[in-house]
């Protein structure tokens, strides 16, 4: 369903009273309802004749998360139906990581058991929404309310910067959603995983795998002789060798092949890809992010160089 812009959203507008940065650590109460309309719009109703198909989306979202959790039910006051069961602990529960969990879950299976055979699941389960619109509405939903997370290719990722993901993220995971870079997808994706949970050190380490991947799938893709075991440093070299940027302007890209070969490997191996002696390393955020926009404006440029697709 549209999002309208009502008087008071255009009010809190004009006084300045929307977020100027992104949070992560709470989901408000409104927020939640808000998600909770979207899932119900998009799963349709479970109280008619056919309620079959919906309420099966229901038992898996409960059954997944109860097994991950330990538990043999979620725990929410007494319900009627498994809609309000599984709802009722996304709007409840005090963890965000948790609600997350509910959110992420419910929009991978619309994302791909509903939209798998969708014109069955419509005619049967009588959604008010498809699946397009109901993730367009939650990543909006998550803008509007200055919340840092995005549904995208089938994930709850963490943003930091909305410019940021619509310039360098989101164009990354396009790029690599091919299957020919399926590996180098799952290991992005995996790193946004990490960075989502605070684990800094493998972030740093799936940001290089996921960059050696795009290396050699490039040089497979052009033919090009490397080892499986060769280093990202070789892999570059391999790269400028055989002019995948034109020989007539490699002296322009001299301080890119400098980036390329002290960026990535030099944060990962620094800072998280060796052991750390007598005193534990910390990496911040601050430079966990700045691997991961590396990273991803690093694929961007040599996937489209190569022209693989």
């Amino acid at each position: 369903m549209p999002i309208f812009n009502l008087f008071s959203k255009r009010q809190k507008i004009l006084r300045g009273d929307v977020p100027d940065t992104l949070s992560h650590d709470k989901i408000s109460e409104p927020l939640r309802i808000r998600i909770i309309h979207i899932i119900r719009d998009a799963f349709g109703p479970t109280n008619g004749s056919n309620d079959l198909l919906s309420s099966d989306i229901y038992f898996e979202i409960k059954d997944t998360l109860c097994r991950e959790y330990g538990l043999f039910f979620l725990p929410v006051d007494k319900t009627n139906s498994i809609e309000e069961h599984v709802l009722n602990f996304l709007l409840t529960t005090p963890e965000t990581e948790k609600a997350l969990d509910v959110i992420e879950l419910s929009f991978k299976l619309l994302d791909t058991k509903i939209r798998s055979d969708y014109n069955h699941y419509r005619f049967y389960a009588k959604p008010k929404i498809g699946p397009d619109e109901a993730i367009d509405e939650l990543n909006k939903r998550f803008k509007e309310e200055g919340i840092g997370y995005c549904f995208e290719s089938g994930e709850i990722i963490k943003i930091d910067s909305t410019y940021i993901h619509s310039e360098i993220t989101k164009p990354t995971l396009a790029l690599i959603s091919n299957k020919k870079f399926l590996g180098a997808n799952d290991e992005y994706l995996t790193a946004h995983e990490h960075y989502r949970h605070g684990r800094n050190k493998e972030c740093l380490a799936e940001c290089l795998k996921a960059f050696e991947s795009t290396l050699k799938i490039i040089c497979k893709e052009k033919g090009w002789n490397f080892k499986e075991t060769d280093t990202s440093k070789k892999l570059i070299q391999i790269c400028f060798d055989n002019e995948l940027v034109p020989a007539f302007t490699q002296n322009q890209f001299t301080s890119l092949r400098s980036l390329l070969e002290s960026g990535i490997p030099t944060l990962r191996n620094k800072l998280g890809g060796h052991g750390q002696g007598q005193t534990p390393k910390v990496v911040d955020d601050e430079m966990t992010r700045y691997a991961l926009n590396l990273t991803g404006t690093n694929i961007i440029f040599l996937v489209e160089l190569s022209k693989v697709n």
